[in-house]
Protein backbone atom coordinates (compact mmCIF):
# COMPACT_ATOMS: atom_id res chain seq x y z
CA UNK A 1 0.00 0.00 0.00
CA UNK A 2 1.81 2.91 -1.13
CA UNK A 3 1.83 6.24 1.24
CA UNK A 4 0.95 9.89 0.30
CA UNK A 5 3.58 12.25 2.18
CA UNK A 6 2.76 15.02 3.78
CA UNK A 7 4.10 16.97 1.02
CA UNK A 8 2.21 15.61 -2.08
CA UNK A 9 -0.79 15.59 0.13
CA UNK A 10 -0.44 18.96 1.13
CA UNK A 11 -2.89 18.77 3.71
CA UNK A 12 -2.95 21.66 6.66
CA UNK A 13 -6.86 21.46 7.14
CA UNK A 14 -7.82 22.94 10.60
CA UNK A 15 -10.51 21.54 12.52
CA UNK A 16 -13.47 23.67 13.85
CA UNK A 17 -15.75 22.24 16.10
CA UNK A 18 -19.71 23.64 16.36
CA UNK A 19 -22.08 23.02 17.84
CA UNK A 20 -25.47 22.18 16.17
CA UNK A 21 -29.55 21.27 16.55
CA UNK A 22 -28.48 17.55 18.20
CA UNK A 23 -26.39 16.85 20.61
CA UNK A 24 -22.59 16.39 19.56
CA UNK A 25 -24.13 16.74 15.55
CA UNK A 26 -20.56 18.63 14.77
CA UNK A 27 -19.09 18.96 11.44
CA UNK A 28 -15.30 20.89 10.33
CA UNK A 29 -18.24 23.42 8.34
CA UNK A 30 -19.42 26.64 9.40
CA UNK A 31 -23.14 26.53 10.51
CA UNK A 32 -24.25 28.64 7.56
CA UNK A 33 -23.09 25.57 5.32
CA UNK A 34 -19.85 26.67 3.95
CA UNK A 35 -16.91 25.50 3.59
CA UNK A 36 -14.59 27.21 5.74
CA UNK A 37 -11.73 28.97 3.97
CA UNK A 38 -8.82 26.25 6.13
CA UNK A 39 -11.29 23.89 6.24
CA UNK A 40 -10.62 22.58 2.50
CA UNK A 41 -7.24 23.31 0.67
CA UNK A 42 -5.22 21.61 -1.84
CA UNK A 43 -6.22 18.08 -2.85
CA UNK A 44 -2.98 15.86 -3.50
CA UNK A 45 -3.56 12.55 -5.92
CA UNK A 46 -7.02 11.74 -6.87
CA UNK A 47 -9.06 14.61 -5.31
CA UNK A 48 -8.13 13.78 -1.19
CA UNK A 49 -9.06 16.17 1.22
CA UNK A 50 -8.85 14.63 5.03
CA UNK A 51 -8.99 15.79 8.35
CA UNK A 52 -5.23 17.32 8.72
CA UNK A 53 -3.49 17.00 12.47
CA UNK A 54 -0.15 16.27 13.71
CA UNK A 55 -0.83 12.80 14.58
CA UNK A 56 -2.61 12.80 11.03
CA UNK A 57 0.46 13.24 8.93
CA UNK A 58 1.59 10.24 6.77
CA UNK A 59 -1.35 8.29 7.53
CA UNK A 60 -3.62 8.43 4.42
CA UNK A 61 -2.76 6.05 1.66
CA UNK A 62 -3.84 4.84 -1.72
CA UNK A 63 -6.03 2.27 -1.22
CA UNK A 64 -6.34 -0.84 -4.39
CA UNK A 65 -10.04 -1.64 -4.17
CA UNK A 66 -11.08 -5.37 -4.94
CA UNK A 67 -12.25 -6.41 -8.80
CA UNK A 68 -15.86 -4.77 -8.97
CA UNK A 69 -15.72 -2.02 -6.59
CA UNK A 70 -16.81 1.27 -8.35
CA UNK A 71 -13.08 3.04 -8.77
CA UNK A 72 -9.22 3.17 -7.30
CA UNK A 73 -9.95 5.89 -4.67
CA UNK A 74 -8.03 7.59 -2.05
CA UNK A 75 -8.45 6.19 1.35
CA UNK A 76 -9.04 8.69 4.42
CA UNK A 77 -8.35 7.43 7.57
CA UNK A 78 -10.47 8.25 10.35
CA UNK A 79 -8.43 6.92 13.35
CA UNK A 80 -5.72 8.85 13.80
CA UNK A 81 -5.08 8.39 17.40
CA UNK A 82 -5.81 4.56 17.14
CA UNK A 83 -9.14 4.16 18.95
CA UNK A 84 -9.83 0.48 19.79
CA UNK A 85 -12.69 -0.94 17.91
CA UNK A 86 -14.25 -3.43 14.93
CA UNK A 87 -12.35 -2.27 11.95
CA UNK A 88 -14.34 -0.86 9.70
CA UNK A 89 -14.20 0.07 5.55
CA UNK A 90 -16.94 3.07 4.83
CA UNK A 91 -17.72 2.78 0.53
CA UNK A 92 -20.15 6.04 -0.20
CA UNK A 93 -20.63 6.87 -3.92
CA UNK A 94 -22.44 10.20 -3.81
CA UNK A 95 -24.71 10.90 -7.10
CA UNK A 96 -27.20 13.71 -8.30
CA UNK A 97 -30.86 12.72 -7.12
CA UNK A 98 -32.02 14.21 -10.07
CA UNK A 99 -30.43 12.41 -12.97
CA UNK A 100 -28.55 9.81 -10.99
CA UNK A 101 -25.15 10.79 -12.22
CA UNK A 102 -21.77 10.47 -10.44
CA UNK A 103 -21.06 13.59 -8.64
CA UNK A 104 -17.48 14.35 -8.89
CA UNK A 105 -15.39 16.85 -6.08
CA UNK A 106 -18.29 16.99 -4.08
CA UNK A 107 -16.75 16.89 -0.45
CA UNK A 108 -17.98 14.28 2.17
CA UNK A 109 -17.75 14.68 5.94
CA UNK A 110 -17.72 12.08 8.44
CA UNK A 111 -17.66 11.85 12.19
CA UNK A 112 -19.11 8.95 14.57
CA UNK A 113 -18.32 8.34 18.31
CA UNK A 114 -15.89 5.92 19.61
CA UNK A 115 -16.40 2.32 21.02
CA UNK A 116 -17.31 4.03 24.35
CA UNK A 117 -19.72 6.57 22.49
CA UNK A 118 -17.62 8.79 22.99
CA UNK A 119 -17.20 12.15 20.21
CA UNK A 120 -14.00 14.08 19.88
CA UNK A 121 -14.34 17.41 20.35
CA UNK A 122 -16.66 16.53 23.26
CA UNK A 123 -14.68 13.95 25.28
CA UNK A 124 -15.62 15.52 28.96
CA UNK A 125 -18.70 16.42 27.95
CA UNK A 126 -19.77 12.69 26.82
CA UNK A 127 -17.46 10.72 29.12
CA UNK A 128 -19.19 7.29 29.66
CA UNK A 129 -21.83 7.28 26.60
CA UNK A 130 -24.10 9.95 28.33
CA UNK A 131 -25.14 13.13 25.85
CA UNK A 132 -23.04 15.88 25.28
CA UNK A 133 -25.59 18.64 24.95
CA UNK A 134 -24.94 21.74 23.35
CA UNK A 135 -22.54 23.86 25.12
CA UNK A 136 -19.83 23.63 22.48
CA UNK A 137 -16.86 21.85 22.31
CA UNK A 138 -14.75 21.03 25.15
CA UNK A 139 -11.19 19.69 23.42
CA UNK A 140 -9.57 19.84 20.09
CA UNK A 141 -8.82 16.01 19.48
CA UNK A 142 -9.96 15.31 16.30
CA UNK A 143 -10.16 10.83 16.53
CA UNK A 144 -12.82 9.65 14.28
CA UNK A 145 -13.58 12.69 11.74
CA UNK A 146 -12.95 13.02 8.76
CA UNK A 147 -13.32 14.98 5.06
CA UNK A 148 -12.68 13.73 1.29
CA UNK A 149 -13.88 14.80 -1.86
CA UNK A 150 -15.00 12.18 -4.32
CA UNK A 151 -13.69 10.97 -7.45
CA UNK A 152 -15.43 10.96 -11.20
CA UNK A 153 -17.36 8.04 -10.47
CA UNK A 154 -18.61 9.86 -7.25
CA UNK A 155 -16.62 7.54 -4.85
CA UNK A 156 -14.86 7.95 -1.82
CA UNK A 157 -13.68 5.66 1.12
CA UNK A 158 -12.76 5.72 5.02
CA UNK A 159 -11.27 3.50 7.04
CA UNK A 160 -12.60 3.74 10.86
CA UNK A 161 -13.84 1.72 13.34
CA UNK A 162 -17.40 0.38 14.06
CA UNK A 163 -19.00 3.44 16.14
CA UNK A 164 -20.21 2.81 19.75
CA UNK A 165 -23.21 4.08 21.04
CA UNK A 166 -24.51 5.99 24.16
CA UNK A 167 -28.25 7.15 25.53
CA UNK A 168 -31.04 7.42 23.82
CA UNK A 169 -29.59 6.84 20.16
CA UNK A 170 -29.40 4.07 17.77
CA UNK A 171 -25.90 3.31 16.47
CA UNK A 172 -25.05 5.97 13.62
CA UNK A 173 -22.88 7.40 11.74
CA UNK A 174 -23.07 11.40 10.93
CA UNK A 175 -22.84 12.68 7.05
CA UNK A 176 -23.18 15.91 5.34
CA UNK A 177 -22.33 16.24 1.69
CA UNK A 178 -21.11 19.50 0.17
CA UNK A 179 -21.09 20.58 -3.20
CA UNK A 180 -19.97 24.05 -4.73
CA UNK A 181 -19.11 25.09 -0.75
CA UNK A 182 -22.71 24.80 0.48
CA UNK A 183 -24.08 21.62 2.77
CA UNK A 184 -26.67 19.21 -0.46
CA UNK A 185 -27.00 16.74 2.29
CA UNK A 186 -27.03 16.18 6.24
CA UNK A 187 -27.93 12.80 7.38
CA UNK A 188 -26.78 9.72 9.16
CA UNK A 189 -25.81 6.23 8.31
CA UNK A 190 -27.15 3.43 10.41
CA UNK A 191 -26.24 -0.64 10.84
CA UNK A 192 -28.44 -3.75 11.24
CA UNK A 193 -29.56 -4.12 14.83
CA UNK A 194 -28.70 -7.89 14.65
CA UNK A 195 -24.91 -6.75 13.51
CA UNK A 196 -24.56 -4.34 16.05
CA UNK A 197 -25.22 -7.07 18.68
CA UNK A 198 -22.95 -9.45 17.26
CA UNK A 199 -19.75 -6.87 17.02
CA UNK A 200 -20.63 -5.50 21.03
CA UNK A 201 -20.05 -8.90 22.40
CA UNK A 202 -16.02 -8.68 20.94
CA UNK A 203 -13.27 -6.00 22.08
CA UNK A 204 -13.33 -2.87 23.80
CA UNK A 205 -17.55 -2.46 23.17
CA UNK A 206 -18.24 -5.57 25.51
CA UNK A 207 -17.91 -3.92 28.86
CA UNK A 208 -20.95 -1.48 27.67
CA UNK A 209 -23.00 -3.89 25.69
CA UNK A 210 -25.63 -5.21 28.10
CA UNK A 211 -26.26 -1.07 29.07
CA UNK A 212 -27.28 -0.56 25.40
CA UNK A 213 -30.67 0.90 25.72
CA UNK A 214 -31.80 2.15 22.12
CA UNK A 215 -32.21 0.39 18.99
CA UNK A 216 -33.24 1.40 15.38
CA UNK A 217 -36.83 0.62 16.27
CA UNK A 218 -36.86 2.62 19.34
CA UNK A 219 -34.83 5.54 17.80
CA UNK A 220 -36.87 8.91 16.39
CA UNK A 221 -34.36 10.16 14.01
CA UNK A 222 -33.99 6.73 12.52
CA UNK A 223 -37.77 6.44 12.37
CA UNK A 224 -37.66 9.76 10.18
CA UNK A 225 -36.18 8.41 6.82
CA UNK A 226 -33.15 6.05 8.65
CA UNK A 227 -34.30 2.40 6.84
CA UNK A 228 -33.24 4.55 3.48
CA UNK A 229 -29.86 5.56 5.27
CA UNK A 230 -28.70 1.77 6.32
CA UNK A 231 -25.23 0.45 5.32
CA UNK A 232 -25.36 -2.76 3.32
CA UNK A 233 -22.98 -4.53 5.33
CA UNK A 234 -20.38 -7.27 4.19
CA UNK A 235 -17.54 -9.27 6.94
CA UNK A 236 -14.30 -8.55 5.46
CA UNK A 237 -10.80 -10.41 5.65
CA UNK A 238 -9.59 -8.59 8.18
CA UNK A 239 -12.24 -9.42 11.30
CA UNK A 240 -13.95 -6.47 10.61
CA UNK A 241 -16.66 -4.95 7.94
CA UNK A 242 -17.13 -2.75 4.71
CA UNK A 243 -19.89 -1.20 4.63
CA UNK A 244 -21.67 0.34 1.25
CA UNK A 245 -24.41 3.18 0.21
CA UNK A 246 -25.24 5.55 -2.29
CA UNK A 247 -25.90 8.71 -1.60
CA UNK A 248 -28.40 10.79 -4.09
CA UNK A 249 -28.39 14.45 -3.29
CA UNK A 250 -29.85 17.42 -4.76
CA UNK A 251 -27.94 20.19 -5.74
CA UNK A 252 -30.42 22.83 -5.69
Amino acid sequence: MKRITPQRAALTVMAVLVTSLLSRRTAFFSPQGRIGRRALLKLGGLGLTALATSAWKGRTSVARLPSGSPSRAVSCVLTPEHRPGTPLMLRLTVVDATTCRPLKGAAVDLWHCDAEGIYAGFVSASTGGAPGGNAGPTDKQTFLRGIQRTDARGYCEFQTIYPGWYRGRTTHIHVKVHVGGSVVHTGQLYFPDNLTGKVYQTGPYKARAAARDTRNSDDAIYRNGGPQSMLTMKPTGHRGYAGTITLGVRRS
